[in-house]
């Protein structure tokens, strides 16, 4: 018997539907978002993440650089992408203490993005200018209490990494004054530190290596759970006698939040085949970086816990975005 006429029409328009919904994906080219220029270390660590993605789903996968405002350009372009084939990565900055330091954000990390997978993360070191009269750090907190705000400090702006993990430091030795010098970008503030225009930082470890192998810089202290590889006589805040002070400069990857959980499953699994190749595993450590990459459900606990963190600091200690 055959079907009614209304019938076949409803089940021939269906079909086409059916089929799209079932097509193959990834369908045409990715396009990762790395929200900081070529040549800075997310951008190293996009590039190896986005060689993996290519490999494993059999579609190119193209770069692109949308850097500004701190990352927070980049990020928003990965919050508001539609097209289902567009992710990327982030940072400290854009994807937890912006929110605290811009009012009018225009995104919410926590809403308008799905974590896919931490990727990689590096301690930090507290770093001073040789003639700072600073061997270690109850010396150097000694000449902070003698002077008050006399010793600068420079960062890559109000809110960012190594202006909170300093904040966070001089708290935890009982308060210290210290003067916060912002910059435009870890270049500038580094050739200042080795010309004593300014007196400390708090950096990612693996970037201030050959100012210390030159003596221009001395490290006092580094932020990660054990010492750091590249300077295994420079001891750990914990060892210190200050728990729980752990800090890094970490790299998320995340994706659109209405991206399917299956495709978010794929994308884990790319990235961490990708992180897992022995060359790019050496490139990333030889940058300070350790391996990580989590599980999303642990990248999504990890930023909700960063956010609480410093964002709450941020907002303690009314710290603006213009530094």
């Amino acid at each position: 018997m055959s079907l009614p006429r209304r019938t076949v029409i409803g089940a021939s328009l269906a079909a086409p539907l059916i089929a799209r919904a079932q097509a193959p994906w990834p369908d045409r080219a990715l396009r990762f978002i790395v929200p900081f220029p070529a040549g800075s270390t997310p951008d190293l660590t996009g590039r190896v993440v986005a060689a993996g993605l290519a490999a494993t789903l059999g579609q190119p996968c193209v770069v692109e650089n949308r850097s500004g405002a701190g990352g927070n350009i980049g990020t928003d372009a990965i919050a508001k992408a539609v097209d289902g084939h567009s992710f990327g990565l982030s940072i400290n900055g854009p994807l937890s203490t912006a929110p605290a330091l811009y009012p009018t954000l225009p995104y919410e990390p926590l809403r308008d993005l799905a974590p896919v997978s931490l990727l990689v993360r590096g301690a930090q070191a507290l770093v001073v200018h040789p003639g700072l009269p600073a061997h270690d750090l109850a010396s150097f907190a000694a000449a902070a209490r003698a002077n008050p705000g006399g010793i600068a400090f420079g960062s890559v702006g109000a809110g960012s990494g190594g202006h909170l993990a300093m904040l966070d430091l001089a708290d935890r030795l009982g308060g210290l004054e210290l003067l916060h010098v912002p910059y435009r970008g870890f270049p500038e503030a580094t050739l200042d530190l080795i010309a004593g225009r300014i007196q400390a930082m708090m950096v990612t470890a693996a970037a201030v290596l050959a100012p210390l192998g030159a003596g221009q810089v001395r490290a006092l202290a580094t932020t990660g759970a054990v010492r750091f590889p590249g300077l295994p006589e420079t001891p750990t805040l914990d060892e210190l006698g200050l728990p729980d002070a752990e800090s890094y400069g970490w790299q998320v990857m995340v994706a659109p939040v209405a991206t399917p959980p299956a495709r978010i499953a794929r994308l884990h699994a790319a990235a961490v085949a990708a992180l897992a190749q022995p060359d790019s595993r050496l490139r990333l450590e030889r940058a300070g970086f350790a391996v990580i990459g989590s599980d999303p459900a642990t990248a999504a606990r990890f930023l909700a816990a960063e956010a609480a963190r410093w964002g709450g600091m941020i907002r303690r200690l009314g710290i603006r975005a213009e530094g």
